[in-house]
């Protein structure tokens, strides 16, 4: 499916140029719509309607407006809820607490019980100041893992985008050669000059 802009219907085939900015929502514009929808610097989301801010958009990374918010989710959560497997007295308690942080990260990610869940982070972080403080600066697996992914997904882009390019190019190289073919076969040919037309389009279609 071709990445599209919910609010110009623009997509990545007809502008290959176009550039999509997500929110905080989780939902995209192109940079067009951004600056259009946002000029006085608020607007509201043509997808869900809340108000928002011009400068709460950033440039999409991932083609899935979910996996990008559900990446920027887990990147906020993970900053506070950084305790790794020494800090607990079990295994146990260990997979618990990594439990209770997916469903955090799954409940905002899915607009699911959002006050009552930010009401228990809030509680979290009151209560683990010390901890969340002494691990910060320490990279977790996690953490590594999500810029990894994130890399990737920017180079993945780079070279959908390069082949992308080539494509676009090599058919307007293939349709230029059918329309200098037509050319030289008006100029030179005493024959039927609708067949001829006929043909150079059948070659186009084909294109």
């Amino acid at each position: 499916m071709d990445i599209s802009c919910p609010e110009c219907r623009n997509t990545k085939f007809t502008n290959p140029k176009m550039k999509l900015k997500v929110s905080k929502c989780g939902h995209s514009l192109c940079e067009n719509c951004v600056e259009l929808k946002f000029s006085k610097g608020v607007g509201y989301c043509p997808t869900c309607k809340i108000e928002l801010k011009k400068s709460g958009f950033r440039y999409q990374i991932f083609e899935d407006p979910y996996i990008e918010l559900e990446t920027d989710i887990r990147k906020a959560i993970l900053k506070d809820f950084n305790r790794k497997e020494q800090d607990f007295t079990s295994p146990d308690a260990y997979n618990d607490y990594l439990e209770m942080v997916e469903t955090y990260i799954f409940n905002l990610t899915n607009k699911i019980d959002v006050e009552e869940t930010e009401r228990k982070i809030l509680e979290y972080k009151d209560a683990n100041k010390e901890v969340i403080t002494k691990n910060r600066g320490k990279l977790s697996n996690d953490e590594i893992y999500i810029e990894h992914l994130i890399e990737q997904e920017r180079t993945a882009e780079e070279m959908r985008k390069q082949i992308y390019e080539q494509e676009l190019q090599k058919e307007q190289e293939a349709k230029q050669r059918v329309k200098d073919d037509l050319m030289k076969a008006l100029l030179h040919s005493d024959g039927n000059v609708n067949q001829i037309l006929k043909t150079s389009i059948e070659n186009l279609e084909k294109k």
